[in-house]
């Protein structure tokens, strides 16, 4: 079964033009998808906020990492490593400060 498709011709400046086309590659789509998705007031991806919202986890496993590093550094008892404890306990409250960060940032895009 074959559908009859429409044509919309829209006249924009040559400025108006290369806005749209940057949204268009921002989006992962091509300017009639994004035009069509635009025009129908569906929500068009942004694969910048993809990729900061990856970084951002990115960041938060590595946080995680260094916190589970401070902790094998805390379960050591030698003399030398007594004295590290208060600083990395003081890291491990940094840290965990700043994942609650990054999981209210992540939720908010």
């Amino acid at each position: 079964m074959q559908t009859k498709k429409y044509q919309i011709k829209a006249y924009v400046t040559h400025e108006d033009y290369l806005v749209i086309e940057e949204y268009a590659e921002k989006a992962g789509l091509s300017l009639s998808a994004f035009a069509r998705r635009v025009c129908l007031g569906q929500p068009a991806p942004n694969r910048e906020l993809e990729q900061f919202r990856r970084e951002l986890l990115k960041i938060n496993a590595d946080l995680g990492r260094l916190g589970g590093l401070l902790k094998l550094c805390l379960s050591h008892k030698d003399e030398q490593a007594r004295e590290l404890h208060r600083d990395a306990r003081r890291l491990l409250w940094e840290i965990e400060a700043r994942q609650r960060e990054i999981k209210t940032a992540v939720a908010k895009l």
